[in-house]
């Protein structure tokens, strides 16, 4: 690490790479010899038409993104699309919503609003330690999609397989915390969608990428930045979009190409997530809530044997150059995002840490 940065266990807006910062600093008068900064650009300029067309490029090439399927750039992160979705993929006003955590449950309630929304599994009863099994999900026979949150980024878990659903309806997935993590077959979704801001880049945009064959004809009532079909049309930019964020998401994807593709980030966290997991079980003092085979290799959440060692670890964290190891406000504890941008020092930091702050306070 340089310049005293500390390593960022931050859920979102989340850790970058320290290249991709040294190359957004660099462009930052002066993009290229344009004699501005993107933040400065027209969107509609050539100069930023070859950045946006470069980052869409990229995103198909990481992900290995089918032709037929369409790549939006989008405002309002991932949960302005916990609306479009039901907006966009209801036809016959039915859908299956598998609740594992918040942020499904938030999009389930969203999509209530516009149809009849069967729930295919409910976690809460369980605090959400469990990701459903394929035989655990509650699937309709007549629903148009399946609404699915790859990783629960608060509670610490994640789907290990692609579901499927009964009648061959496409599954969605929001995969806001995992994507660009692990290889994923694309073909076996209908959409995928994420935030960007904790495995792509900064806060304000949203990725979506859409099977062709899923478009239609939107209500009346639906808002024009909330239609896939005509954000397709004009190719994220009805309006002006997020200019810099895209930018940031391209580097980030050129970051991700050149390090060994999402093969080499699966790998690196297999490995800093079992470092942290393993530590965690050979542990009497602290405890992993999440089930074993749920686990998040993204989201690692646990405790201490008292909310008040919790604040105190959390504290002394701080001290020692580690920051945002506190656990969502819904579930409290100690969680570490260890995102593809965290390098397997600041994880080896943090357990060297964790085993002092054990033999300190047993």
């Amino acid at each position: 690490m340089t310049d005293n940065r500390v390593f960022n266990f931050s859920a979102g807006p989340s850790m970058l790479p320290v290249e991709v910062l040294e190359k957004a600093a660099k462009q930052m008068m002066n993009y290229e010899g344009s004699g501005m900064s993107v933040m400065e650009m027209s969107h509609r300029s050539a100069a930023y038409l070859d950045i946006f067309n470069k980052t869409k490029d990229l995103l198909r090439k990481v992900m290995n993104v089918p032709e037929n399927y369409e790549i939006l750039f989008l405002h309002g992160g991932a949960t302005q699309q916990f609306s479009m979705i039901p907006l966009n993929f209801l036809k016959t006003g039915k859908a299956d919503y598998a609740i594992t955590g918040n942020f499904s449950n938030l999009a389930y309630k969203e999509a209530t609003k516009y149809g009849d929304i069967h729930v295919a599994y409910d976690g809460s009863d369980q605090n959400y330690a469990h990701v459903p099994t394929q035989e655990e999900l509650d699937l309709s026979n007549d629903a148009d999609y399946l609404h699915i949150c790859a990783n629960n980024t608060i509670f610490g878990t994640e789907y290990k397989y692609d579901p499927v659903t009964k009648n061959g309806c496409p599954v969605i997935a929001d995969m806001s915390s995992n994507i660009l993590s692990q290889k994923v077959d694309v073909s076996k979704y209908g959409m995928i969608y994420a935030g960007a801001q904790k495995n792509m880049g900064i806060a304000g945009l949203g990725i979506a990428i859409v099977r062709q064959d899923l478009l239609q004809k939107v209500p009346a009532f639906c808002p024009v930045l909330m239609d896939y079909s005509l954000m397709i049309k004009k190719d994220s930019m009805y309006n002006t979009p997020s200019a810099y964020a895209i930018y940031m998401c391209g580097l980030v994807l050129e970051w991700v190409d050149q390090n060994g593709g999402v093969e080499a980030m699966y790998q690196r966290s297999i490995k800093k997530s079992q470092m942290l997991y393993d530590y965690l079980d050979q542990s009497d003092f602290y405890h992993a809530p999440a089930d074993k085979a749920n686990r998040s290799r993204m989201n690692v959440t646990f405790t201490t044997p008292s909310k008040e060692l919790d604040a105190k670890f959390v504290k002394e964290s701080i001290a020692a150059g580690m920051t945002n190891l506190k656990g969502h406000r819904l579930v409290g504890g100690i969680r570490a995002s260890i995102y593809n941008a965290m390098p397997i020092e600041g994880v080896e930091k943090l357990v060297a840490f964790m085993k002092e702050f054990e033999e300190a306070n047993k």
